[in-house]
């Protein structure tokens, strides 16, 4: 035929750093983005180790078609909330095996996929390493003991459990949207991509309350976390998360992290790109209480102190170490699970009473609350349908 020309198709564009938190890209560039974060920064490889053999999931299928999510605004099921909360992927694994692995949006086995603030609880978890190892002292030593350019600053008298808890009491904005916010500031000083800069800005924030008397939720005290690390142990975050667990779980890919600069440190509280089954490998790590065969990475401890709620200067906190309890529902007959969490709707959901870890990307339009159906609903109704 003739005057007919075929549609070509227009190679897909990464949006900015900028237009990611601000939550201004259309879906088809955003889940391209998401899937392709690692092009945003410099990054360093999280190594699976040379010559290591992947240790691949045994599969063990069950249908969760019929499954009840029950929310206050309704019932609905699974297609309701991979569909209404433009869920990406989805991997569930019940005593070690897979009972539901898909993928959409393009999405493959093969993808990596970003974590956004999951990477917080990856963080803190090597802090468990480095005190296993010796290389922090006490949850209760001073961040200063470590990193002496805070001394004089508003985290001089903040301790490393204060650090964890997010309870320093250090001024922080975390609104993504808002280009005033801290969070926002943090952001043009990784586009910056100047060694040190960002610690130096969270030296000179000013403290609006003594440490352990306030929570304050802060992306910035994720990177001091990360300057923790690296002053204490001499490693790079990747390194040290490569050397002391993901090069020893038979991990199927490399993973890589954010840095804040070419050759500088990673950006501690987000930008891991992994893929959904080696999510849910260092998920089925921590369930199992850190430990790899007989192996203790974590102190014995370390797992009940980062995932339970606590109490802040006699009021009720449902966070633990940069973890999200996740209580079960009103009459439900399991206990409560935990998880990590990022922006757009990234999860890794662990349950160790019920063997169940639940993986989920998203790619929702906005950085927070624009999910339709809960992700604790859900994770509660996933862990009811397999008991």
């Amino acid at each position: 035929m003739t005057g007919i020309t075929s549609a070509k198709a227009v190679p897909q564009s990464i949006g900015s750093a900028r237009d990611v938190y601000a939550g201004r890209l259309m879906p088809t560039q955003q889940i391209h983005t998401f899937r392709n974060i690692s092009q945003l920064f410099p990054t360093r490889t999280v190594s699976r180790g040379k010559d290591v053999k992947s240790q691949y999931f045994s599969y063990a299928p069950k249908s969760l078609t019929d499954m009840e999510i029950k929310t206050d605004h309704g019932t609905y099921d699974i297609y309701d909330y991979v569909g209404r909360n433009r869920v990406t992927a989805l991997l569930v694994i019940k005593n070690g095996a897979i009972a539901h692995e898909s993928y959409e949006y393009g999405n493959t086995a093969n993808t990596k996929w970003m974590s956004m603030s999951m990477a917080k609880s990856v963080s803190t978890t090597l802090v468990g390493a480095a005190i296993k190892d010796g290389f922090i002292k006490s949850l209760d030593d001073q961040l200063a003991t470590y990193l002496p350019s805070l001394k004089g600053s508003s985290y001089d008298g903040v301790s490393i459990r204060h650090l964890l808890q997010m309870t320093s009491g250090v001024q922080w904005d975390e609104t993504h949207t808002n280009p005033s916010s801290e969070r926002r500031a943090v952001l043009e000083l990784q586009l910056a991509q100047k060694p040190g800069a960002i610690l130096k800005y969270m030296a000179k924030l000013p403290r609006l309350a003594e440490p352990g008397t306030r929570w304050n939720y802060s992306t910035g005290e994720t990177h001091v976390v990360g300057e923790l690390l690296y002053a204490a142990t001499g490693e790079y975050l990747s390194d040290y998360l490569s050397r002391k667990i993901w090069s020893k779980l038979g991990m199927e890919a490399e993973a890589s992290w954010w840095l804040e600069a070419a050759d500088g440190l990673e950006v501690a509280g987000s930008g891991i790109s992994a893929t959904l089954r080696d999510y849910g490998r260092f998920a089925q790590f921590v369930m199992k209480g850190g430990k790899i065969g007989n192996t203790a990475i974590l102190p014995d401890d370390w797992l009940e102190q980062a995932t339970t709620p606590r109490e802040i200067a006699g009021e009720p906190l449902n966070y633990g170490f940069m973890w999200w309890p996740v209580q079960p529902p009103e009459g439900a007959t399991f206990q409560q699970g935990f998880g990590a969490r990022g922006i757009f709707g990234q999860y890794m959901y662990i349950n160790p009473a019920e063997q169940t870890v639940v993986i989920v990307w998203s790619a929702r339009a906005k950085p927070m609350h624009t999910e339709f159906i809960l992700d604790n609903d859900f994770f509660n109704a996933v862990v009811g349908a397999l008991k």
